[in-house]
Formats: C-alpha cells, structure tokens, sequence
C-alpha cells in the first residue's frame, strides 16, 4: 500500500484523531491525515523527530544492541503511539494520536504493524 492508503488505514483504528509518516532524519513529515487546530501534525512531527532521536543516542549511550519497535506517550485524553519502520535505509516511524477513551491500545499496535508490513516504499 502506498502513503496515502497507509495513512488512511491508520485513520480506521478506533479513536484515531490523526496520523503522519515522518521522516526523522529531517523532521519532515512525508504525509498527514486528520489532526486539526488542536492536533498540528507537521509540529508533532518535528517534535517526536527529537523523542526518537534522544531515544535513539540514550540507547547508543547504553551501547545497547537492539532496535526500538514503538514508543507510547499516554496523555490524560490521548496515546500518541510512534512506530518506527524497518524499512531499509530509512529513517521513518508511523505517529498516530488516539482518543484515550475510545482506543483499544493493544489493537492498535496490532494494525500499526500490519500496516507497517504492506507499506510500500
């Protein structure tokens, strides 16, 4: 599936408030989908640009040997769930944000990752 198909799927998880593909090498996002005044996806891409990038160097620091396969930020109303891809030579991770009260977060997780494996590149 291409960006724009992957992007809507993510839109049909259960409290889903928006959704980008972000490049976190330059911060930029690839393609959004919903969000709104309350929910700027193109600040929250650069802004968990540097989530995973901090991650990222703590785990260098560690000298851990491992990869990071999602990260949950839990807010009082939302789950802000980014999924970084395995895809080759990128630097990419799915971010959706959901509605806390309606989202099933282990599904969620579920479709990110069937998602992630029928995106196309």
């Amino acid at each position: 599936m291409n960006i724009e198909t992957a992007l809507k799927e993510a839109m049909t998880i259960d409290g889903a408030q928006g959704a980008a593909l972000v490049d976190y090498g330059s911060g930029m996002s690839l393609g959004t989908i919903g969000g709104g005044r309350a929910l700027d996806l193109e600040v929250a891409a650069a802004g968990n640009t540097e989530v995973v990038r901090a991650k990222l160097r703590t785990m260098a620091s560690l000298a851990l040997d491992d990869t990071i396969e999602d990260m949950l930020i839990t807010l009082n109303k939302q789950y802000h769930i980014i999924r970084l891809l395995a895809a080759p030579g990128g630097q990419l991770f799915l971010y959706l944000v959901l509605d806390r009260d309606r989202a099933n977060l282990a599904l969620a997780r579920h479709h990110l990752k069937r998602i992630e494996r029928e995106l196309s590149l």
